[in-house]
């Protein structure tokens, strides 16, 4: 059967996406040439640190993700509550993608609704969130969500960069949306503040420089120097090229999604109990939560970094 753009667009609007734009999977130009391009340098800058998966040659080519793909429908969710840090020297910071109901979960159970609407109409599906070799980001910009902006985020002009991006590929050409326009201009506060210089140049990002990659990623024994001592209180994720950037401070609003509510010991644990986080502790506190991902062991190590590097200020 014939489907529309429009159709598809108001499918998404109806499971609950809040942005949703379609790109096709032909070159259009030099684009996917340019991407393909720039993921390799950055692996060949070894900027990927210990995220094998990064090099998966998938990742530079969709249709080997799905034979017969025409069409990327990119989809995105907004998660910003407007729940604020205290800023406390004792209190541990934790990234706000995190706060609440492991986001994979919730995307996954609309994109598997989004799916079957497909397959019912006997269209073949593929759906992916953060799942897949998929370069997320270009196929949002592609698609025209927004933007990649200078510290490696998508940022939408109606939700900022507080968003979870997913995908499905489908097997029918859709109408295109025009690939959104970059709109960082000159401004580099991202990269001005992030403490450990992780962004090296505009929209290149070192994950061995990264707060975030450290912190959730990886799983050695001790921090390396550099990052323990410039942790600002972050022991799951960071948030700092996202919280300085001025698209967020215009255009982020309360997501509807009742689910990423921060958890109440989420928003501002302390450090030291964090410190002597116990397994069963750890399971408590992190019930479906996408930060199960960092182990005990982990929390112990971020929290107990942080707490080193303040006794060392002090």
């Amino acid at each position: 059967m014939n489907l529309t753009a429009e159709e598809v667009k108001q499918k998404a609007k109806e499971i609950g996406f809040h942005e949703v734009g379609i790109a096709s999977v032909e070159e259009v130009g030099d684009y996917h040439q340019r991407a393909v391009n720039n993921l390799q340098n950055w692996l060949d800058k070894g900027y990927q640190a210990d995220m094998a998966w990064m090099s998966n040659p998938k990742r530079q080519n969709i249709k080997e993700c799905m034979a017969g793909v025409q069409s990327v429908i990119s989809v995105a969710l907004n998660y910003y509550t407007p729940h604020e840090r205290s800023g406390n020297p004792e209190d541990a910071k934790i990234s706000r993608y995190g706060w609440g109901r492991d986001y994979h979960r919730i995307i996954q159970k609309k994109l598997k609704i989004f799916a079957q609407w497909f397959k019912d109409k006997n269209i073949e599906a593929r759906y992916y969130v953060d799942t897949g070799p998929i370069q997320d980001k270009v196929w949002a910009q592609k698609a025209g969500i927004g933007w990649i902006a200078k510290n490696g985020n998508v940022i939408t002009r109606n939700y900022g960069s507080w968003v979870f991006l997913a995908e499905i590929l489908v097997n029918i050409p859709l109408d295109v949306d025009k690939p959104h326009t970059n709109h960082c201009g000159t401004c580099s506060r991202c990269i001005s503040a992030c403490p450990t210089d992780a962004i090296r140049e505009p929209f290149v990002v070192d994950a061995n420089r990264c707060i975030a990659y450290h912190t959730i990623e990886n799983r050695s024994e001790k921090l390396p120097g550099a990052i323990a001592l410039n942790l600002n209180n972050w022991v799951a994720g960071c948030d700092i090229c996202q919280d300085v950037c001025p698209w967020n401070q215009r255009f982020a609003q309360p997501t509807d999604v009742e689910d990423f509510n921060p958890y109440p010991e989420n928003l501002n644990p302390k450090l030291r109990e964090l410190a002597k986080l116990s397994e069963e502790q750890w399971d408590q506190r992190l019930t479906a939560s996408a930060l199960r991902r960092i182990k005990p062991a982990m929390w112990r190590r971020n929290a107990q970094a942080q707490l080193e590097s303040s006794d060392h200020e002090g």
